[in-house]
């Protein structure tokens, strides 16, 4: 039975907020995998992956091994991920040029990866990119990412300014169309179900924060979905 007492929702800082995202994302990878991580919230999941977990991140820059951020007063300034930030490399890392790391992405090496969004809907469309009014320089590489990746996972924090980033059908700019696998969110996550064709029939509840109900989820969630039988409380 999931919890239905707790913290009000207003109560969780950006800070936990980014941590619980995180955290959840985290748990999505097995040993062995390469990820490609975007820029902003989803570089936090390093942090969290489990030490008996051997993942290879990727970033879109051109490394393969990416560790933890640097610390220190002695950081390499050449050394930065896809946002800019100074991070370590681990063993057995090794850096290429932007040709090499989209080959990577386009050509299907990458097992998962992690993503940002404006909106994403019930179908499985990804819009990460673009405000329509609002100058963009482009999608960058999210669109060979979505395609190419074994496992698209969108991170995002359930609403913006009060309106709900999860939507039956998104109505920004697509970066790609029936691509993305989870939506995690720090109130829950959702499965976009596809059949055997790759045809949406739509998106589960698969686990939720206890500090919410289903109910909850449903009133700041704006497309339809079922709740799974196995749902599961998130780990906060």
């Amino acid at each position: 039975m999931i919890a239905q007492e707790g913290i009000m929702a207003e109560a969780l800082s950006k800070e936990k907020i980014r941590e619980i995202i995180a955290k959840r994302a985290a748990k999505e990878f097995k040993d062995g995998d390469v990820v490609t991580l975007g820029i902003g919230l989803p570089t936090e999941v390093t942090k969290y992956i489990p030490e008996d977990i051997d993942v290879m991140f990727q970033s879109e820059n051109g490394l393969l091994g990416v560790g933890k951020d640097q610390k220190g007063n002695d950081i390499d300034t050449r050394v930065i991920n896809a946002g800019g930030g100074y991070v370590e490399t681990r063993h057995g890392a090794c850096f290429y040029d932007s040709q090499m790391a989209f080959i990577m992405m386009r050509g299907g090496h990458i097992d998962a990866t992690v993503l940002g969004a404006l909106q994403a809907d019930s179908e499985g469309n990804l819009a990460n990119w673009s405000v329509p009014g609002k100058f963009t320089p482009g999608m960058g590489g999210a669109m060979d990412l979505v395609v190419g990746a074994k496992k698209v996972i969108v991170v995002m924090e359930h609403t913006s300014k009060g309106q709900t980033k999860i939507v039956e059908k998104c109505d920004l700019p697509l970066t790609a169309s029936g691509e993305v696998n989870l939506i995690i969110t720090e109130r829950c996550v959702f499965r976009v179900d596809f059949d055997e064709n790759h045809n949406s029939r739509g998106l589960i509840l698969e686990e939720i924060n206890p500090v919410f109900t289903v109910n909850d989820i449903k009133a700041c969630t704006g497309a339809p979905f079922r709740v799974s039988k196995d749902l599961k409380e998130m780990d906060i």
